[in-house]
């Protein structure tokens, strides 16, 4: 008896030290993802284990396991003899990353116009009336990710689980951090009207229409984006 209670201790003990874990590189790892899509980590700098497990008060365990994710997330990478280190937004990968994106938005745009249910179209136009009076208030255009991102919401109207999976989870982090450090000042008003022609097409079950405005919204995208980062390099 004494064995199965001594057993049964170390087990609940495993249990809960596993859940503080997991709670901590969770937290960990959703402050330091948002502080690189924001640029308050710089790209291309050296990540540095320890003084970030320092930084948020935890042991190297965790902080290592967020690292691990955000290695996944294609936010960091490890660089031979070096280390790990933020991302660095090249031209190059921009393109290739939108044209990708293109393809695959463009199919949930068209999937959401037939499969989208009225709970997730009423959480749609949610989120797109948010923006626009969040943009009449003169705040930034900085899309929380989740349930608050338009292109968030329309991947999961999709209905396709490999293709949501292929977006928010190989692709949607990167593209954040282009979007977050590339935008045009001007870009957010047209991008929004974007939003609002979409939705439109998205309620009407015009998947044709749904497709080809995302593609041109994608498209816009990508310019400015593009001439926003090569301008960035330049400074």
């Amino acid at each position: 008896m004494e064995l199965n209670t001594s057993v049964a201790t170390d087990t609940r003990a495993e249990s809960i030290t596993s859940v503080v874990n997991i709670t901590l590189a969770d937290r960990v790892l959703g402050e330091i993802q948002t502080s690189i899509i924001k640029g308050e980590l710089p790209t291309g700098s050296k990540i540095n284990e320890q003084a970030l497990a320092r930084k948020y008060g935890i042991s190297r365990g965790p902080t290592r396991e967020a690292l691990q994710t955000l290695e996944q997330r294609r936010l960091i990478v490890r660089v031979p003899h070096v280390g790990a280190r933020v991302a660095e937004l090249t031209v190059d990968e921009l393109n290739d990353l939108y044209q990708l994106r293109s393809v695959l938005e463009c199919m949930a745009c068209e999937l959401a116009a037939q499969n989208i249910t009225q709970v997730q179209l009423e959480k749609l136009q949610q989120v797109l009336t948010e923006q626009e009076t969040a943009l009449s208030d003169g705040d930034s255009y900085f899309q929380e990710e989740g349930d608050v991102d338009f292109h968030y919401q329309i991947i999961l109207a999709s209905g396709n689980k490999h293709l949501q999976e292929t977006l928010v989870g190989g692709l949607y982090h990167l593209l954040r951090m282009y979007r977050y450090q590339c935008t045009n000042k001007s870009r957010p008003v047209k991008a929004i009207a974007d939003h609002r022609r979409i939705v439109e097409a998205i309620a009407s079950r015009d998947s044709e229409l749904a497709g080809l405005l995302m593609r041109r919204h994608i498209e816009q995208g990508r310019i400015n984006t593009e001439k926003r980062l090569k301008e960035l390099q330049t400074e």
